[in-house]
């Protein structure tokens, strides 16, 4: 079927762009800690403390894996979804 969005390489590039979020938040919070989103980052990913070494790497597996967990819902959700418009009979 056509327009089917595959779960891998979402989850791959949503993984990916979380991780290099919070890459990119703790350079940040390095260099101007008033800047930092430090604070989104405690919510998000559970034991996560702002920042240890050990932590760091916490957080860095945990943002992965919310960006995975975030493509495990949507995917599934976005080809029913398109399949069901396909079939939809009020479409032109």
């Amino acid at each position: 079927m056509a327009g089917r969005v595959r779960l891998r390489p979402v989850a791959l590039a949503l993984g990916g762009f979380l991780t290099i979020s919070y890459l990119l938040d703790v350079l940040l919070w390095v260099l101007w800690p008033a800047l930092g989103t430090q604070k989104i980052w405690e919510v998000l990913l559970p034991g996560l403390q702002w920042l240890s070494l050990g932590h760091f790497f916490l957080g860095l597996g945990e943002s992965f894996l919310l960006g995975c967990y975030a493509a495990v819902v949507f995917v599934p959700l976005y080809n029913f979804f398109c399949a069901r418009e396909a079939k939809d009979p009020l479409e032109a």
